[in-house]
């Protein structure tokens, strides 16, 4: 495995994440418990999951709630040291409940759902507890107050986010510098070769404040893992799935053409693609088996030459560079 660190931090994480978003949905607790130990086995030490993970995500369908970290937990009270080989990390902000407070970013939901989140996981801390999305109604100021308050209580370590605007993480480093705290250390956004909007304000934004981009849905949802070869091998697409390759045939044609003439898979490819941004520290994995964990690794020993980075970017064209250039001079 490659480490890097987390962000500015001086925490060193693999650069393959576990993504455990399918454990007691698509994945059993078994399962799920053998794809945690041949993770640990190959190194990968960042296990990223969150309090609604585990089931439908909706307020009113609270089956499968948390089951995602409970899954974790009971893994993690086997022993053997697991605890200490592992960098956790979870996220908060979506509704656990019906309640006016059961969701968001407020102080009173913060301390909540960190509270819950650690009885879950049958942990003391949280090494990574990151924002699900922005709170447009909590000021910064509340917000920070609650997770210093998390940090000196030792309940977590490190601050990250998710799905926030360019402008959103830099309002809220600015917040974080007037307090002394450290502020955001991570940023989980939607990346990949055919979703490239972040790179107009959001990527310019983490490299300026030395925040590490951990990239969610790699595949692009498995539009990216060879979804042509698959269906002609006789793999049954969703209705939604077919909607969408017909979408962009002509680009999948093109891509696992690429990836066939250089003799490397799809899914590798992809992950290889977003392996080589300096700005991003992990790529999330989230197998449903410990086959798929096994083949995402191979993702991590290819290399991409100049000419075949240069043919991606053609046939899956980004905003255009950095803004203001990609649009003005």
């Amino acid at each position: 495995m490659q480490y890097t660190h987390l962000g500015r931090s001086g925490l060193k994480v693999g650069r393959l994440a576990l993504g455990t978003m399918n454990f007691g949905d698509a994945t059993d607790e078994a399962t799920s418990f053998t794809i945690m130990d041949a993770a640990v086995d190959a190194g990968i030490n960042l296990f990223d999951t969150a309090d609604v993970y585990g089931g439908p995500q909706s307020p009113d369908m609270q089956r499968g709630y948390g089951l995602s970290e409970e899954i974790i937990g009971r893994w993690l009270a086997q022993g053997g040291g697991r605890r200490d080989k592992i960098v956790l990390a979870t996220k908060l902000y979506q509704p656990m409940g019906l309640g006016p407070n059961d969701k968001y970013l407020s102080a009173y939901k913060i301390r909540r759902a960190a509270e819950a989140s650690l009885r879950r996981l049958q942990t003391d801390h949280i090494d990574l507890y990151q924002m699900h999305h922005i709170d447009r109604a909590t000021p910064w100021e509340e917000i920070w107050q609650a997770m210093e308050q998390l940090v000196r209580e030792g309940k977590i370590t490190y601050v990250g986010s998710s799905n926030f605007a360019g402008w959103q993480i830099a309002t809220a480093q600015s917040e974080a510098r007037a307090r002394h705290f450290m502020g955001l250390v991570s940023e989980q956004s939607l990346y990949n070769l055919t979703a490239r909007t972040i790179e107009l304000e959001v990527i310019p934004a983490l490299r300026h404040y030395g925040i590490g981009l951990i990239p969610w849905s790699p595949l692009g949802g498995g539009l990216l893992g060879g979804v042509l070869k698959k269906i002609e091998n006789g793999r049954r697409a969703s209705a939604q799935m077919q909607q969408t390759i017909e979408r962009y045939r002509p680009q999948l044609e093109a891509y696992e053409n690429v990836c066939a003439e250089i003799g490397e898979q799809p899914a590798d490819v992809a992950l290889a693609w977003l392996l080589h941004n300096p700005v991003l520290t992990s790529v999330i994995a989230g197998p449903r088996t410990p086959e798929q964990l096994a083949a995402s690794q191979k993702a991590l020993d290819v290399q991409l030459s100049d000419d075949i980075l240069r043919r991606l970017d053609e046939i899956w064209p980004g905003p255009g560079g950095e803004a203001p250039e990609a649009y003005a001079w």
